[in-house]
């Protein structure tokens, strides 16, 4: 199967899992596995959140940014793999430029 993220239409989610300014998204949901490639402008941020019952892997693709990661903040920047296991929380904040990035919410 491929899933060509680059066809699909941006969609806007403003406030996403409670952050501040735009994120956008190209999302494939097929109900228990999630895939999408986000655009976290400069000045925006995914709000601060757990995960409980799945994971996340993020790959950085272009941009640098901060994250909070259990509370504890790290710089993070292209060509870098972000991990979020099961039962831990994190945010992802573009602090002077965008962040793009592909993201893998596998089901457990």
């Amino acid at each position: 199967m491929i899933i060509d993220l680059n066809a699909m239409e941006w969609k806007e989610n403003p406030g996403f899992k409670g952050g501040e300014g735009a994120f956008l998204n190209k999302l494939y949901d097929d109900g228990r596995n999630k895939m999408m490639k986000g655009l976290l402008k400069a000045g925006s941020s995914i709000g601060y959140h757990k995960h409980e019952g799945s994971c996340e892997i993020i790959f950085i693709i272009e941009g640098t940014g901060k994250l909070i990661d259990d509370g504890e903040e790290f710089e993070v920047r292209k060509g870098q793999v972000l991990y979020c296991p099961e039962g831990h929380s994190h945010s992802l904040i573009s602090t002077t430029e965008d962040i793009v990035f592909y993201s893998a919410v596998p089901a457990n």
